[in-house]
């Protein structure tokens, strides 16, 4: 079906349907469009009290920013003053936001508090659903950004916002039951979350209770056998691994290279943005431990490692190194030297750091005697991260779900 077909079957004489309607409703007729200033009483947005005036700040009204307009709790709270003596204007719980400015511009939230807001939210309140248009509003974030975005930072103006148009059913049910069908799936994808966020402070348990504190000798934790196996040993990186720079590829990439380039932003995104190339300066094998050399100040990809899992699969860049274990566990010491504290201390926050190999080598650390107990803490934080893995899975697949109901349920706007 091409472009025209697809908009000669969505539409009626007035209005339009979606691809998926609930069997109650699907003799209702089309839907209707309207602009959202014409379906929500009058949307308004909020000001912010002067910083420096520090009798504004730090009384009981909940000041909500831009990045807030899904939270809970606010960092910010105002005086009744400092609420009287700005722009700054009262939402409900339960209001749609939809954050302007800044890095998350057209993001849309209903809020979960009463509070006031600055001027880099709209607040909207519509005189059907609220429900329904912030689900509406979610689904058609990335049309709305991409067509009116202004400014180099990306800023949306609440006229903008106001003039767009939406369609919706005029049944006050169908509306219901669309928001009801996402919103129970937000909640399931919310606990998916949350379960996700326990079972990552979970592993930072484990490695706090399987590894020496500070100035400790032995883990809080330990399994029975090795109970009475005495202190862990002293020794550098240099005793039980072996080290290569990478090399530079820059020149040989390829759109299907049979080779996965590692280089900082392959480590730095868990492998997500992948470059690929067919010559293989520098191949990793399995159980190489890649590990990122440089980056900008306080970044989040200096010493960051990659444990290689596959044969013949990776190729290691320039400013990675490649450390091969020759007497230590492999996943141990990855564990051990992923983003470890001696390396993130040559980060000064204000220049490039730049990780050497004669200090990478020096890196001292414990380690049991005994190589069973390396490969038994090694498999227990694998086991940690292959559940975290496989409820990240899962949490894709719903959201990839709810993509797809949100493109059914309501009209491709994009279509016509």
């Amino acid at each position: 079906m091409n472009k025209e077909e697809k908009k000669l079957a969505m539409s009626g004489a007035e209005g339009i349907v979606p691809q998926l309607r609930f069997p109650e409703f699907e003799r209702d007729g089309d839907w209707t469009k309207n602009k959202i200033e014409e379906v929500c009483e009058k949307p308004f947005s909020g000001g912010t009290p002067k910083s420096t005036n520090v009798d504004f700040y730090g009384g009981n009204i909940p000041f909500i920013r831009s990045a807030e307009i899904d939270k809970e709790k606010t960092e910010l709270f105002l005086t009744e003053d400092g609420y009287k003596n700005s722009s700054a204007k009262y939402v409900k719980k339960g209001d749609v936001l939809v954050a302007m400015y800044g890095a998350n511009s057209g993001d849309v939230a209903i809020s979960k508090i009463d509070g006031v807001i600055n001027q880099a939210i709209l607040c909207l309140r519509s005189k059907h659903n609220n429900s329904f248009l912030h689900q509406y509003l979610s689904h058609k974030k990335n049309w709305i950004t991409n067509k009116y975005l202004q400014g180099g930072q990306g800023n949306l103006s609440g006229d903008i916002i106001k003039s767009v148009e939406l369609f919706f059913p005029l049944n006050p049910k169908e509306q219901q039951k669309i928001a009801d069908c996402l919103s129970s799936l937000d909640e399931v994808i919310t606990a998916e979350t949350e379960k996700l966020d326990y079972l990552k402070d979970h592993k930072k348990g484990l490695l706090q209770q399987l590894f020496p504190a500070e100035g400790e000798t032995q883990p809080k934790f330990r399994f029975p056998e090795f109970m009475d196996d005495g202190d862990w040993q002293d020794t550098i990186l240099d005793d039980v691994a072996d080290y290569e720079n990478g090399k530079a590829h820059e020149k040989e990439i390829s759109e299907r290279g049979k080779y996965k380039v590692v280089n900082s932003k392959f480590i730095s995104t868990n492998g997500e943005v992948v470059k690929f190339t067919d010559s293989a300066n520098l191949k990793a094998i399995v159980g190489d431990i890649l590990m990122v050399l440089s980056d900008i100040p306080n970044g989040k990809a200096i010493a960051k490692c990659f444990y290689v899992d596959k044969e013949d699969t990776y190729t290691v860049n320039q400013r990675i190194c490649k450390i091969t274990p020759t007497d230590i566990d492999n996943k141990f010491l990855f564990y051990v030297q992923n983003r470890n504290k001696y390396f993130l201390a040559f980060d000064d926050g204000v220049k490039q750091t730049n990780l050497r190999k004669d200090t990478v080598l020096s890196f001292p650390f414990l380690k049991p005697k005994d190589p069973k107990e390396q490969e038994k803490i090694a498999n227990c934080l694998t086991l940690a991260d292959d559940l975290i893995q496989e409820q990240a899975n899962k949490i894709v697949f719903l959201q990839e779900h709810k993509k797809g109901l949100l493109q059914q349920l309501f009209p491709n706007i994009n279509d016509l």
